[in-house]
């Protein structure tokens, strides 16, 4: 995303989740996810707001309008990133992952992944990890 693109809402976060997990779904697949937050014409007017935004792709299907995420998962979650990186915690990586760390500590398997991918930064930057 550009950086003078709208930003998704809140709602409209949860309904491009839906889509990047699910893939391209009906408004009744979309509302049915998100039953116990939203009604389905809520659902509706938001995959339609979406879909003026560019956030979200409308193929027809006999009567079944078919939505789809227009934007990609990774592109728009490093835009998100980056942006609260900024404003919020200064530009300090180490406070992000500080405060996310301590807002929802990791299960064993994701400080794996992190593990992994601290290595593969040492490595790529020639330095070797304490351990």
């Amino acid at each position: 995303m550009a950086k003078n693109e709208t930003q998704p809402t809140a709602a409209e976060w949860e309904i491009l989740e839906v889509l990047w997990n699910r893939g391209p779904s009906t408004v009744r697949e979309v509302y049915e996810y998100l039953a116990k937050d939203t009604g389905y014409t809520t659902a509706l007017k938001l995959l339609q707001i979406m879909t003026d935004k560019g956030f979200v792709k409308r193929e027809e299907s006999g009567r079944a309008h078919i939505y789809s995420a227009a934007l990609d998962q990774q592109n728009t979650q490093g835009t998100l990133v980056k942006r609260l990186l900024r404003q919020a915690f200064g530009g300090s990586t180490a406070k992000l992952v500080m405060s996310a760390l301590s807002a929802k500590p990791a299960s064993a398997d994701e400080v794996a992944e992190i593990r992994q991918l601290l290595d593969s930064l040492d490595r790529s930057s020639g330095k070797k990890t304490k351990k």
